[in-house]
């Protein structure tokens, strides 16, 4: 995790979609998007061309919304933030940190490759201004009845993979069955898919077990396919190096394993002049180079080596891009306002470590973060703390339940703690010359009420005399600025906290198996949160390695608000759910809250341009350009450097 990240950037969205299989927020995250695995089994394609029960009155629709009416009319040429004449063309070289080791995103083995998703098609695609819309993208049309029991896509004839072998209802199918049984989460995503079946070449329905969750049609537009006819006679669970056959905009045109990774734009790509394309999938080349430090990464962007940048780091924004070259106005740097949900970023407690099962221990441990003192020391003020798992956004709880959340919330007020009904959340904040000494003192006090007493100046358990003792788990080394002083804080409580930095590889593997003490970690989230909020929070995914439970939440409240937020049937509902599951999760204190920008700071050379404006919900990348005539592209052009 990036220092000081507040959620998944749409750069860093692509290696997500890539690890994590086009997980559904486009803020996601960080290492992997997610949940457990249902046992329902999926039926048989059943026969060909067989008009399914009750579809018969269902007209075919050009786009699907969660809630409301999508934006874009049937008509539509384009969406409205793209530049429907941007030049194509042009070579952008961003950058990575870590390594690599599979060029396969879809199974738990191995990292995969940065940007892997863009060599795949889903069966719709969504815009980045509107808060759940899907347009048809391989689908031409797709029908779903008012109840949304069912859902059914129309393949375009004209879809193609790369080899030019169509895209057919078989190939759906296939890449609904191996994802699912390959990664947990999927098993999950598509737990509550009953039947899948061909109704002919180009057409295939899913439908749904019984229960209400209206983000279903939705979710299976995002299933990225892949041709059942290339993985026929390969091992879909082994990593590999073997550059896999997609049907995209893009294609893998050169591998150094684990140092960097070209994409090259399909000339010829099928699906080039849909209105979802439109203006879109702009560069000649996208090529990603690895570096194992992120300071030698910033580094190589200031050299002109790194075309763009999305900048996690508050000091670096304030002091490392004093150059020349941003006076002369070649280096550009942008704070994008964003209106997307923050989510939530922490340091993680894994409760299924004994030492952090009792709530009450998580809440002291919470005081031992001075964030007033790291905004000002090390973030030069650029923060603001966070204080709510959908942070910059209406779907974050304020004040005590309204009456649409205690709706939700009363039956379940025995599972639930009392702060719940009667209090606002907020971290516990250090004002004044004495703030954190009377925050020290505060956790003192709960640790002794949870059982964990001083002795000899060491905090040990007051039954069996065990220390309190803990590992902090971290994969970027910057991060340490920000954990040793909770160290230094947690010493004076006579508890023992050691940092550990390790390898990317070693770091998602470990987090995958939940073999850690606490993490830092980003759960983001979208203005849409659904199906995905099981993977993050049930009881279910605490015990599914791979998913992103991280803290082993696992509460009968929490999976219930969970639910109410997958049935929401009005954008009321959902706001109402979403507020109240936030609020579940605040009292549970299983993370530290860190802190957010609610901007997305970009820093990139002259030769790129971005249409204006830009979307409210993320920074479309892939509608920018490459201009021709800037002279950092000339020079290039011309064989100069």
């Amino acid at each position: 995790m990036t220092t000081e990240q507040r959620r998944p950037s749409p750069l860093r969205v692509l290696a997500l979609l890539a690890a994590l299989a086009l997980a559904p927020a486009l803020s996601a995250s960080a290492f992997g998007q997610d949940a457990p695995g249902g046992g329902q089994s999926v039926e048989p394609k059943g026969e060909r061309n067989a008009e399914p029960k009750g579809g018969q009155d269902v007209e075919p629709r050009h786009a699907l919304a969660m809630h409301g009416e999508p934006k874009y009319g049937p008509g539509f040429e384009h969406f409205d933030y793209v530049n429907p004449d941007a030049p194509k063309g042009g070579a952008v070289t961003l950058s990575a940190v870590g390594s690599y080791d599979t060029l396969n995103p879809f199974t738990v083995r191995g990292v995969p490759a940065v940007g892997l998703g863009m060599i795949y098609d889903t069966l719709m695609a969504a815009p980045e201004d509107e808060a759940f819309t899907q347009y048809p993208l391989l689908a031409e049309s797709v029908r779903v009845p008012e109840d949304r029991s069912w859902v059914e896509f129309a393949l375009r004839p004209e879809a193609r993979f790369h080899d030019g072998r169509p895209v057919t209802a078989d190939d759906v199918i296939f890449s609904f069955d191996i994802l699912r049984e390959t990664h947990p989460f999927y098993g999950a995503y598509y737990a509550a898919v009953e039947t899948v079946e061909a109704l002919d070449e180009r057409t295939v329905r899913f439908s749904f077990r019984p229960g209400d969750n209206r983000e279903l049609p939705l979710i299976l537009g995002q299933l990225p396919v892949l041709p059942a006819h290339y993985w026929q006679s390969r091992d879909f669970s082994r990593t590999t190096l073997e550059p896999p056959l997609g049907g995209g905009p893009y294609r893998i045109a050169r591998v150094d394993p684990g140092r960097s990774i070209t994409y090259e734009r399909v000339e010829d790509y099928w699906g080039r002049d849909l209105p979802v394309n439109a203006g879109r999938h702009n560069f000649g080349s996208l090529t990603y180079d690895y570096y194992l430090d992120p300071t030698v990464a910033l580094q190589a962007f200031k050299a002109g080596l790194v075309d763009f940048r999305i900048e996690p780091s508050a000091k670096d924004w304030a002091t490392a891009y004093r150059a020349p070259a941003r006076e002369r106005g070649d280096l550009i740097l942008e704070e994008i306002e964003d209106e997307t949900p923050s989510g939530m970023q922490g340091f993680v407690f894994n409760t299924r470590r004994p030492v952090f099962s009792d709530p009450k221990v998580r809440q002291a441990l919470a005081n031992a973060f001075d964030f007033e003192w790291a905004n000002r020391v090390l973030f030069h003020g650029a923060y603001k703390r966070t204080d709510s798992y959908f942070e910059n956004s209406e779907l974050a709880s304020e004040g005590t339940p309204g009456p649409a959340e205690l709706a939700l919330l009363e039956p379940l007020r025995g599972a639930l703690p009392e702060e719940v009904f009667t209090r606002d959340y907020e971290p516990p904040g250090v004002e004044g010359e004495h703030g954190l000494r009377r925050n020290l003192v505060e956790a003192h006090r709960l640790l002794e009420e949870a059982g964990w007493v001083l002795r000899d100046g060491r905090r040990v358990q007051g039954e069996t005399g065990a220390p309190f003792e803990f590992e902090i788990l971290l994969a970027d080394p910057n991060m340490q600025r920000i954990a040793l002083p909770v160290v230094a804080n947690l010493r004076r409580l006579g508890i023992e906290a050691g940092i550990r930095v390790v390898d990317s590889s070693q770091y998602v593997n470990r987090v995958q198996n939940f073999d850690f003490d606490m993490i830092t970690m980003v759960w983001g989230q979208s203005l849409s949160p659904g199906n995905e909020q099981r993977g993050y929070w049930t009881c279910e995914s605490a015990a599914m390695p791979g998913s992103r439970n991280f803290a082993g939440v696992c509460n009968e409240a929490v999976d219930a608000l969970v639910e109410h937020v997958i049935a929401a049937e009005t954008r009321e509902d959902l706001v109402a759910a979403t507020r109240a599951l936030d609020r579940a999760l605040l009292w549970g204190h299983y993370v530290i809250p860190h802190f957010h920008a609610g901007v997305t700071r970009v820093a990139y050379w002259d030769k790129l341009s971005h249409p204006e404006p830009l979307p409210p919900y993320g920074i479309a990348f892939d509608a920018w350009w490459v201009d021709p005539e800037s002279r950092r592209e000339v020079v290039v052009r011309d064989g100069a450097e």
